[in-house]
Parts: structure tokens; sequence; C-alpha cells
């Protein structure tokens, strides 16, 4: 059987080979991301190491032009079209809006995304088993998960029943999903409550919102942008002592108490695969998009312990991993 450190090598091998046939031009990646790049510093970790693995090395026959949006989507349009006067042989767009940005673009250079909700829906691939367009990569099934979120919800706080909706408006995928979570939360009888959050100062007035509402719980929705910020909102729900769950395992990580998503590490690692055909001969219009396969539920009991929250016991056992 071959073993994965052969396909790496293999595949290795085969860049260096082609990197030798172009002249040796070092090829040229574009990295386009919603947030700052302290947030985004674990993904490109992922992505590039993945890179390194497959061959290619920054530096030597590989260069990278970034650009980071911190957490301005506004600005997204105007860095895609930098990046695009770069040149790429291939860009790399992580999230939905940031994927969007780059399609409008270009219709020309390669597009790689990652993490991105509903690839046909916002119309940057025809389908998901045949893109037919300059881009393909890694949807996420937020719809889905984020379902689940609320079933889990439901579950851990089976009294709750006012749930405050953290909901970025300007985000197409999260807005075509909202009347299915809408319903989904009905049959569950949760009444959802959505606010509003379309950049960093909004931020002060929702929770100034939540105050005066109280919901039984907060519900974060998986938003580029509330991950770019997951540090001051968690930081926030946690000083204001409000029960919230989140719908991006990063959150847990940054004290959030309980988050429930695919494996953002492993699509950008993914994304390095699809970097590596495209960099060899393989036309993006022909490579199926792919959906994640493992989706993690992550509990964090220090929160839990500081909030008085007690997960039931099957949650417990269902959980992925567990922060102490």
């Amino acid at each position: 059987m071959t073993s994965r450190r052969q396909i790496l090598a293999g595949a290795a091998s085969v860049a260096m080979t082609a990197w030798a046939g172009a002249a040796q031009r070092p090829y040229r990646l574009a990295y386009l991301v919603p947030a700052t790049p302290a947030a985004n510093e674990r993904n490109q970790r992922a992505l590039f190491g993945a890179l390194a693995e497959l061959g290619y090395r920054e530096g030597d026959n590989l260069a990278v032009e970034r650009r980071f949006a911190e957490g301005r989507f506004d600005r997204l349009s105007a860095l895609a079209a930098e990046l695009v006067a770069f040149k790429p042989d291939v860009f790399f767009a992580g999230g939905s809006q940031a994927a969007l940005a780059a399609s409008k673009a270009t219709r020309t250079v390669p597009i790689v995304f990652v993490a991105v909700s509903d690839p046909v829906g916002i119309q940057i691939v025809k389908s998901l088993q045949r893109p037919g367009s300059n881009a393909t990569g890694l949807s996420n099934q937020a719809e889905e998960f984020q379902i689940k979120v609320l079933q889990l919800l439901k579950e851990v706080f089976p009294s709750a029943s006012r749930v405050a909706l953290l909901h970025d408006p300007t985000n197409l995928p999260l807005v075509q999903m909202l009347p299915t979570l809408k319903q989904v939360a009905a049959t569950l009888a949760l009444n959802l409550r959505v606010i509003e959050v379309r950049s960093p100062e909004d931020l002060v007035p929702a929770f100034e919102q939540l105050k005066s509402e109280r919901p039984d719980v907060l519900y974060v929705l998986s938003a580029a942008f509330f991950v770019s910020q997951r540090g001051r909102i968690v930081e926030m729900v946690n000083a204001r002592r409000q029960v919230a769950v989140y719908g991006q395992n990063e959150f847990a990580d940054a004290g959030g108490l309980m988050a429930y998503s695919f494996n953002v590490i492993e699509q950008y690692r993914a994304g390095a695969t699809f970097i590596h055909k495209i960099l060899t001969g393989a036309s993006p219009a022909e490579l199926p998009v792919e959906q994640p396969t493992r989706f993690d539920l992550v509990l964090n009991l220090k929160t839990a312990t500081a909030q008085g929250v007690t997960f039931p016991q099957a949650v417990l056992l269902r959980a992925d991993r567990v922060i102490q």
C-alpha cells in the first residue's frame, strides 16, 4: 500500500519537475482572506505547511502576495483587483466573500477557495461536480452544521426559548440560509431574535441590545467577519456572563463555551492539493468541489465552570475535543 509520505514525495517531485520546466520562474500565488494576519495565522501555517510538503516553498519556487481585509469586507474587491495585477498562477481565497471578490476580479486566473458556504448559490461555480468556471476548492456545508448547532443548543439548554442570533447581513450565504434556520428553530420551540452586525463598530451596540433583551442563549453564526473578531466577541460574551454557542470551532479555542463546525485547518491543508493540481496542469473547471467529511464538536469546560453550565453526559461523550 502506498503511504501518505510516498504520495507527498511523488507530488513534490512532480512540482519540482514542472518548476524546472518553466525556466525556474517561481510560481505566483495570490492569497486573500477577510481576517487580520494574526487571526489567520493558524490557517496560513496549515496551507503553506501542506504546500511545502508538496514541494512548493515560499522564497524558493513560490512567490506569494498576500492581502488581508482586516475584517473590512468592503475592502475585498479592491484587494482582489490588486492581487490580479500581481499576475498570479493561482488565486487562493479563504471564505465565501473573499472567493466572491476573487471571482468578480478575474474570470481567467484559476481560483482555489476554501470554507465557502454555497459556491453554486453565489454563482462562482456551475455545479459542485463540474465547476465549469475558473474556480474550485472546498465548500463547508454551512447550512447543515449551523442547523446542527441549533439542535445542540436545545439539547444542552432544553428550557431555552429565546435565542439571539448574531448575524452578518453582508454575508450572502448567511442571508440565504436565515429563513431555513428560523424554520428549524421553530420546530425546536426556539424564538430567534436576529441581531445584525456589519462592522467592528456594531459590536458594542449589539451587546448593549443583548443586555437589555436578556436572551436565554446567544448563537454566533459562522461568518468570516465574526471569526476575525472572535477574541473580542468571546471576551464581551464572557465578561457579561452571557451563555453563547458558536458555529466555528476557533471560538471555543478563544474561550467560547461550545462550538460545532467543519474543520477549518483540514480545509486549508486540502486547498494546497488543489493548488498543486492546477500548477501541474489541471483545469479548475474540471476539478470537483469537495465537501467536508469531518465536523467537530468542541466543548470548553473551563468556561462552562465559570458560567455554571453543566453539559449533558450524552453531549460530553459526543465531543470530539474537550478544553479543560
